[in-house]
């Protein structure tokens, strides 16, 4: 795949380390080191400013600004686009001891490290200061973000000098003039600030609003110092803060912390005194720093226990699937329905903090079998996003509900009409993730109350979307995930993934009818949905022009795919990727090559409906021709690979699919985490190597060992039961955590089987290993 690690940090299982300077990556470590809560994100750059090249980065979720699109005169092409934006500086510092500034780009520096603790949840940044005078002030930065109170951050800056005496003066700050990345601009107008006093220390605030958007921000703190220390206030523009004057002593550490509060108010208010008001009490309010430090290292501690990986024989991709798992439970844990998972999460500006339909896809699985609260929020966002999704479908002449192809407000954020206009794959995705949730969970009130309504829309879209000739039914001018062919017909993902949609609308509804007819009834009111709509879903469906070849099992990607020039990818240069900043647009049009798993995709959604025969022959025509331009696209090849015996072309896949961040593979690590793609790690040991499999009725699982692990364990939440699968060399140990459950029905190696509390243990088959 032409793909190298750039390999700079320290390999340890529960820890990140970068254990010198490395300037020149910065930008890459400021988003390897982020931190969040859902509720919040930043960047791990310096708290203090500085001449090296940095993004400032602190966002929040479901905080954005709006641009209009240049302007154009086709219905249908979005005219406004929107975009998370960079929000509060709560970190900002200025350190000036014997009239130097600390600035990480003149100052002299020895011993630097900057570590993330995967365990505890906390950032921390220290290093040696060489003064001109030859003096060491020893200074260490520590920082996090409450998991549970998630409007809370913690700050501590301290200073130990070598020897001698010296007064240091330490600026803290909350400051809202920050600049989006991409264009440099501000996006926040001040309304109020004010400096008070507790028990506890010195407090300031600050108030800020969006200038289109109207979403509001309180931004308080109380600072607290080491004894001696003198507060004097301190006002800039936009910015609210104290300089505090530190006394140091040889030997004796001097300290500065800050308890913050940030509160988001996502809906415009015209009244900013409630938030306000509210603020100033929150934030006189927060916890002292030792008991909240505590609180988080328990709370990663049941974290931890619950949906850790642990890998015997491999230390690098052991500490890259715990750092895969602690991005995806700081990007996301249910701790509000309103927000959803970006592209980038809350690490960096990319793709615009949107989410996709990866969420559905990639994101899902992950919290389907550790926290049923978030796979539920994630849909009940969809849910709430509904009437967007209606509007979006009128704006293309149809009826029913399409969702968006990018979006932070349920509003289409994509303007670039070849995939806003013409890719279903959310729309069908959220179809996929609610029939996957409802076959985890059991939720049969979500089904009734949400999910039927959004599945009524949504194949009320599909239905007028695609058309009919003289073989059926199909869609036309469309693009498939594989992205790099557009306008096409019958593209085979798009056909299959609505004929699916159709089944489980007709199916749900048919239920419904029968075992909650009231619930039926003001489902079909509120639709406007008729007996002969109902119909002509399942009409769709069965009509559905599929391009499958009995003969050879192919399923070909859309019509006319086989008769495309062929291109050899193995010989396009390295140096041409990425090909969208080497290629002209058109170009990348032109050929059979693929971008990423389109027909593969739902032979992997829907696994268990296709026989070993249709996925090696599809697996094996298909891959050959995948550049895997995305970062989501080696690890689905990676799982078939596993499924299909192929191990060393598994574990080839596989081998940046836990470091693809850490070791910048992409080489754009500098814009933000890949956080879908590190969702996608997971599945690639769960689904992959571990074999499970969810699209069915019972949990299948055949777990494969590569051959340099030595074991692996994984655990997963189904059915109200913690479950832990051990896999070695010789057996499969499937043991339960708690003890209070129902036997539970699975299938392992083709074998029906029950869980109990006493476990399984099981031998494990004997596959090709990976060398």
């Amino acid at each position: 795949m032409g793909k190298h690690a750039d390999t700079y940090l320290v390999c340890d299982p529960w820890k990140i380390i970068e254990d010198d300077w490395h300037p020149e990556r910065n930008l890459v470590s400021e988003s390897i080191f982020s931190l969040g809560n859902e509720y919040m994100g930043v960047r791990g750059c310096a708290d203090e400013e500085g001449s090296v090249e940095s993004l400032r980065g602190s966002y929040f979720n479901g905080i954005y600004e709006e641009e209009d699109t240049p302007g154009t005169a086709y219905k249908g092409i979005v005219t406004k686009t929107h975009f998370m934006v960079n929000a509060v500086d709560w970190l900002s510092t200025e350190i000036r001891v014997t009239d130097e500034t600390l600035d990480m780009g003149r100052s002299k520096i020895a011993r630097f490290r900057r570590e993330l603790d995967m365990r505890k949840g906390t950032f921390t940044r220290s290093f040696d200061w060489i003064l001109p005078d030859g003096r060491t002030v020893g200074v260490s930065f520590l920082r996090f973000l409450n998991m549970e109170q998630a409007e809370e951050g913690f700050q501590r800056v301290s200073l130990t000098l070598d020897t001698g005496s010296a007064e240091a003066s330490v600026r803290v700050a909350n400051s809202f003039n920050t600049l989006h990345g991409w264009n440099k601009k501000c996006y926040w107008n001040a309304e109020q600030r004010d400096w008070f006093e507790t028990g506890s220390g010195q407090g300031a605030a600050i108030q800020a609003v969006t200038v289109r958007t109207g979403q509001r921000i309180f931004s308080g703190f109380v600072c607290g110092a080491s004894s001696g220390a003198r507060f004097m206030q301190y006002e800039a523009d936009k910015t609210a803060g104290y300089t505090v004057t530190l006394p140091l002593s040889s030997g004796r550490e001097a300290w500065v912390e800050k308890k913050v509060c940030n509160l988001a108010e996502k809906t415009p208010n015209e009244a900013a005194d409630a938030l306000w008001d509210l603020g100033v009490r929150r934030a006189a309010g927060v916890r002292s720093f030792a008991k909240a430090l505590k609180a988080q290292e328990d709370y990663w501690a049941r974290v931890w226990d619950a949906v850790d990986i642990r890998i015997e024989g491999d230390e690098l991709n052991q500490q890259g699937i715990r750092f895969c798992i602690f991005q995806m439970r700081q990007t996301y844990h249910g701790y509000d329905p309103s927000n959803n998972i970006g592209a980038k999460g809350l690490t960096g500006e990319a793709y615009n903090g949107h989410t996709f339909w990866d969420t559905e896809t990639y994101c899902l699985p992950f919290y389907l079998f550790s926290n049923l609260k978030a796979a539920r929020n994630l849909l009940d966002y969809r849910y709430a996003t509904l009437a967007q999704a209606r509007i979006r479908a009128r704006q293309l002449d149809c009826q029913g509900a399409c969702y968006p192809v990018a979006t932070l407000n349920g509003e289409e954020g994509c303007n670039l009409w070849q995939h806003a206009s013409l890719q279903f794959q959310a729309s069908t995705a959220v179809a996929y993730g609610i029939a996957h949730y409802v076959r985890v969970s059991g939720d049969m009130e979500f089904l009734h109350t949400h999910g039927a309504e959004m599945l009524v829309e949504i194949s009320r879209f599909l239905a007028c979307r695609g058309a009919w000739n003289k073989n059926g039914f199909g869609f036309y001018a469309v693009m498939g995930p594989d992205e790099f062919h557009l306008m096409v017909n019958h593209n085979c993902y798009t056909n299959f993934m609505a004929k699916k949609t159709f089944e489980y609308t007709g199916a749900v509804l048919a239920d419904m009818e029968q075992s909650s007819p009231a619930d039926y009834a003001a489902l079909a009111q509120k639709t406007g949905l008729s007996p002969e709509e109902r119909a002509e879903f399942i009409r769709c469906a069965e009509k559905m022009i599929l391009l499958f070849d009995q003969k050879t099992k192919l399923f070909e990607q859309h019509e006319g795919y086989f008769d495309l020039p062929h291109i050899e990818i193995s010989q396009i240069p390295v140096s041409d990727f990425p090909l969208y900043y080497h290629w002209s647009y058109d170009r990348i049009y032109r050929t059979d090559m693929i971008k990423q798993p389109d027909v593969l995709m739902f032979l992997f959604l829907y696994n268990q409906e296709f026989s070993p025969e249709v996925k090696k022959i599809n697996y094996e025509t298909y891959e050959p021709h995948t550049i895997h331009e995305s970062s989501l696209s080696p690890s689905i090849h990676s799982i078939f690979a596993a499924e299909l015996g192929k191990s060393e072309e598994a574990f080839r896949f596989f081998g940046f699919a836990t470091r693809m961040d850490l070791d910048n593979y992409n080489r754009n690590t500098a814009e933000g985490l890949h956080t879908t793609s590190i969702a996608a790690a997971w599945m690639n040991i769960v689904y992959g190597f571990g074999g499970l499999r969810s699209d069915g009725d019972v949990l299948v699982c055949n777990p494969t060992l590569p051959a340099r692990w030595e074991s692996y364990e994984f655990r997963i939440l189904y059915r109200g039961a913690r479950i832990r699968v051990r896999v070695g060399k010789k057996e499969v140990v499937f043991s339960a955590v708690d003890t209070d459950f129902d036997q539970i029905p699975l299938v392992i190696y083709g074998r029906p089987c029950r869980l109990d509390s006493k476990g399984l243990t099981i031998p494990r088959a004997q596959t090709p290993e990976t060398p």
